[in-house]
């Protein structure tokens, strides 16, 4: 899939919080930080917790499962920068917040 999807509208996703979505088939999770907006893969890897739900802070969130934390600018586990979740392309257009994965 390449084509950008609408997610949400911007004022669904104040700053500070994280949502879950599906993009084609795959679940991602969707993240205003400071009005910029991220998205991930919705599945940890620990053990496949449900990554939107969690707590954010900053640009980090904690999976809600097991406390695994994650960077979501680039997806990369805060306590080992191998261990990452995928990362999309997000925009944001006429107050639309729009997700492409590859």
């Amino acid at each position: 899939m390449s084509d950008f999807v609408r997610v949400a509208a911007v004022e669904e996703l104040p700053p500070g919080r994280g949502m879950e979505a599906v993009v084609g088939d795959k679940p991602v999770a969707v993240f205003n930080v400071e009005g910029r907006f991220y998205s991930i893969s919705n599945r940890c890897i620990h053990r496949g917790g449900p990554l939107g739900q969690g707590f954010v802070e900053g640009n980090t969130v904690t999976c809600p499962w097991h406390a695994w934390m994650f960077d979501v600018t680039n997806g990369e586990n805060v306590v080992n920068g191998d261990v990452k979740v995928a990362c999309f392309e997000v925009k944001v257009e006429d107050g639309q917040v729009f997700v492409r994965i590859e």
